[in-house]
């Protein structure tokens, strides 16, 4: 399976030390030059068999692509394309990756347009990325990317490619893009960000005998709404915009609403998780997580009412768990302590990559390497681990201190009316 996005590359002047910062993303890359560093990120793709170019060299890309636009003057407007190919989690080796990556550049730009092509070995997803030159180096002509040219140009061929060596491919309703985020949490079951806003729904409803009494008692979680419009729409705290009631799915529209509203009341029992109370003091990280894992209502014991601020952040509730049992598991309680034992795991790394390189060159198809493969994988993944764990737990704690304030705010508000109404 492959999951493909193009992205437009607007400007050329930006800096190309953006690209570099590892917390960036290759949807924020504006430029053709940040595109093309991006890509030849050695971090990612570990070695140069990972990396390629057609019409250009990868040393010179971006000199190379500058040339075209000159020679047949057009440096104004798209400069280029991004694309990103990512594959399902060990379905596929990294010599398949690039293979199919090549194949792909191959088929859609038919040796028209100069292009990078690298596979990133950096996260759990092996993925290609292609940047192509807006102008063609054969007659000038300017790429054009839209709807149309994804599904019928860009997703056909990959998922042709997928076919033809053996791999799954991604299916969507209605022909509809999707983000790979959205697609895979919601193929594994999990939830997704509008998850929190359907529980608040559910409840509010639950409450609710009207639907003046419904906006109300959303409103008492936070939400604003925009009701004098056609489709009703309602933003939660911290929300930029506003979105429809009926873009959250079946059962979400004000018709539908107003119907559950009617209906006469039925409880609703819930599973529970198999989180447990721990039976000892926590300290540290691990006091957070409980106190984290608390406020989201997975513990038998369960808070009035879950803040919007905590509950937002469900579609972690899995990892959340995971990372709590790694650091009880581990005993680590503190930021420094996740350090310390991330240490030695990226040296082995290091050792094991140095290693590798000498064998690709020496016995490129035996054993050790995939055995290699294989602790670099875990131990990968141990890293990564920790270092999510280290930056999110510090988001964790603004969420919790968002969620003391939003509280304060209510009661504050709730205690001012009852002062009036006395």
């Amino acid at each position: 399976m492959a999951y493909t996005s193009v992205l437009p590359v607007h400007r050329l002047d930006r800096s190309i030390d953006y690209v570099k910062d590892r917390a960036k993303t290759t949807k924020s890359a504006g430029s053709l030059e940040e595109a093309i560093d991006y890509a030849l990120n050695r971090e990612k793709t570990e070695q140069t068999i990972f990396e390629d170019a057609m019409g250009c060299t990868c040393e010179n890309a971006y000199v190379d692509m500058v040339k075209i636009k000159e020679r047949f003057h057009k440096k104004d407007g798209v400069q280029g394309y991004h694309l990103v190919q990512s594959f399902a989690e060990g379905e596929v080796s990294p010599e398949l990756a690039h293979l199919i990556g090549q194949e792909l550049a191959e088929q859609l730009l038919k040796g028209q347009y100069e292009v990078v092509i690298t596979t990133h070995l950096n996260t759990s997803h092996y993925h290609n990325h292609l940047v192509w030159n807006s102008v063609s180096m054969v007659d000038g002509k300017k790429y054009h990317s839209n709807a149309k040219s994804y599904f019928t140009e860009v997703r056909q061929i990959s998922d042709q490619l997928c076919r033809k060596y053996g791999l799954s491919v991604i299916q969507t309703n209605q022909g509809k893009a999707m983000h790979y985020a959205q697609w895979k949490a919601e193929a594994e079951g999990k939830p997704t960000w509008r998850t929190a806003i359907r529980m608040d729904i559910q409840e509010a409803i639950g409450v609710s005998f009207s639907w003046s009494q419904f906006v109300k008692e959303m409103e008492k979680r936070g939400y604003a709404w925009k009701l004098n419009r056609k489709y009703p729409s309602l933003k939660t705290p911290g929300m930029e915009r506003y979105i429809r009631l009926r873009s959250l799915g079946k059962g979400y529209g004000e018709a539908e609403i107003r119907e559950k509203i009617l209906r006469p009341k039925i409880r609703q029992v819930y599973g529970n998780t198999q989180m447990q109370s721990p039976r000892r003091k926590l300290t540290g990280l691990q006091r957070l997580y409980y106190s984290y894992l608390y406020q989201m209502g997975v513990f038998p014991k369960k808070p009035k009412r879950i803040p919007y601020a905590v509950r937002s952040d469900i579609r972690r509730l899995d990892q959340r768990i995971c990372q709590m049992e790694f650091l009880q598991k581990e005993g680590i309680t503190t930021r420094e302590e996740l350090a310390a034992y991330r240490k030695p795991l990226e040296e082995q790394v290091l050792s094991l990559m140095k290693e590798r390189r000498e064998l690709y060159r020496k016995a490129p198809g035996g054993m050790r390497i995939q055995a290699i493969n294989g602790e670099l994988k875990e131990l990968r993944k141990k890293i990564r681990l920790s270092q999510k764990i280290e930056k999110q737990s510090l988001e964790m704690e603004e969420r919790l201190r968002q969620a003391k304030a939003q509280e304060q705010e209510v009661s504050g508000k709730q205690r001012r009316e009852a002062e009036r109404n006395r």
